[in-house]
């Protein structure tokens, strides 16, 4: 069973910063992407950021420059630092890692972290 667990969040001052990690365990040989959703209250999941095991790097139109992902495939972790901070940014942030290959993707998802960012 593979189980990912996100830490860091929690309230933050507008234009402060803050850093999300998740950690995969369990029986896993490796993700060919791990990333960072976000849900907003009222609104549908939306990508924020992705990282191949190759280091391939894709954001959201959103973030604009504000949020860097990192991560390690070996280890299975991976980062997201956000700085300036906007109010808009307010979510459950949700750790998203993949495996497999072809038609068989399977498809992880930690519980979410929240972000609360006050004006």
């Amino acid at each position: 069973q593979v189980q990912l667990v996100e830490s860091g969040g929690g309230l933050v001052q507008a234009g402060g910063s803050t850093k999300l990690s998740c950690a995969a365990s369990g029986t896993i040989l490796s993700f060919y992407v791990m990333g960072w959703y976000r849900q907003a209250p009222g609104k549908e999941r939306e990508l924020v950021a992705t990282i191949t095991d190759d280091g391939e790097i894709k954001y959201a139109s959103f973030v604009q420059g504000r949020f860097t992902i990192s991560g390690d495939s070996a280890e299975k972790t991976v980062f997201l630092q956000m700085n300036t901070l906007k109010p808009e940014d307010t979510a459950v942030y949700y750790c998203n890692a993949k495996s497999g290959a072809g038609i068989t993707i399977y498809d992880y998802w930690g519980r979410g972290t929240q972000v609360t960012v006050s004006s």
